[in-house]
């Protein structure tokens, strides 16, 4: 019987750089290291001005050097695009059918196309694929911890995701990060252009699961790298940082979510899918545009958000449930 793997079509890697000249070369070595899975490379840089892009045309000299049929392309500019629109680019400007996501710091490993090359060939109706990963240090040495168990991902969540409820999930929080990311291409149909104000692998996700199907693989696919510079990490969900969030000042986080919320129900609108999804996600919308409005006064926000917590809007719709709650009965304006 043919390996159902070594019959997968080839992946385009979406490759997001910004003066990363120190990680760069062992993440693109470990990119080429998973072979002819990879037909195409896709490196978009947003302005750097270090020896990154030197160091990608090196490295592509040396791939082809040696035969290897893999095509880099180079997407360079004056810079200042953001994280969200660098992605942007750099996916439109794949060729492949299925695309995999990759940051410049992290290192992949060996198996992960291969796995998720597997889930996309026994599933033809699966649009976006994520998994978890080992959390190491800017060298490379592991801090003991995965993505799944910093980002607090309970099992509740992950059955509801295998039950193809991924869009219930990720409409309370996102738990997809976009360097373990795999989706096929014609979602972007759907999803571009991406909004400034989302980062694009929470946007590819909740528009996945708003129009196809998003599941996750409970294995680590690749080593992500925490460090000074990291563009997006995360932050151990110790006691002492989950008090520091309830108390922080409010700021303007709750109104960005307001206009998060209020911008995805536009695209689903504009989407028409069902009309639980409509209604679903115009809940959230109003859930987010109540907290951004909530008045300055702690005692005056007692009632508003007693009403809304009694009504379960708070399970349903903030990341943090409870916390949430307490957070928004709490923090100073």
């Amino acid at each position: 019987m043919p390996d159902p793997i070594a019959q997968a079509p080839s992946v385009s890697v979406a490759l997001c750089t910004y003066n990363g000249a120190r990680y760069i070369a062992p993440q693109l070595r470990s990119i080429l290291a998973q072979g002819e899975q990879v037909a195409e490379i896709v490196v978009a840089d947003d302005g750097s001005t270090d020896a990154t892009l030197d160091i990608v045309r090196a490295i592509a000299a040396e791939s082809k050097a040696v035969g290897s049929a893999i095509e880099f392309r180079i997407l360079d500019g004056v810079g200042g695009n953001g994280v969200t629109k660098n992605f942007e680019r750099a996916v439109a400007a794949c060729r492949q059918d299925l695309i995999a996501l990759s940051d410049q710091d992290d290192i992949w490993r060996t198996d992960r196309l291969a796995l998720q090359l597997a889930q996309f060939e026994a599933n033809d109706d699966l649009s976006l694929l994520f998994g978890d990963a080992r959390l190491v240090d800017e060298n490379g040495e592991p801090l003991g911890s995965t993505l799944f168990t910093t980002l607090e991902v309970d099992e509740d969540s992950v059955a509801a995701i295998h039950r193809g409820e991924a869009f219930d999930v990720l409409l309370r929080r996102n738990l997809v990060t976009g360097a373990t990311v795999m989706f096929r291409r014609g979602l972007l149909e759907a999803a571009l252009p991406f909004p400034a104000e989302w980062i694009h692998d929470e946007w590819l996700a909740i528009i996945a699961a708003a129009t196809g199907r998003v599941d996750l693989l409970e294995h680590e696919l690749t080593d992500y790298r925490q460090h000074g510079s990291n563009e997006i990490g995360v932050r151990e969900p110790t006691l002492a940082n989950k008090v520091k969030r309830v108390l922080q000042p409010r700021g303007e986080r709750n109104r960005d979510l307001a206009v998060r919320s209020r911008l995805l129900k536009e695209r689903i609108d504009a989407l028409q899918p069902s009309y639980q999804l409509v209604h679903d996600v115009r809940g959230k919308a109003d859930f987010e545009a109540f907290r951004a409005d909530l008045p300055a006064s702690r005692f005056r926000r007692m009632l508003p958000v007693m009403r809304r917590a009694f009504s379960g809007d708070y399970s349903r719709f903030a990341s943090q449930g409870r916390i949430d709650i307490l957070r928004d009965l709490l923090q100073p304006a």
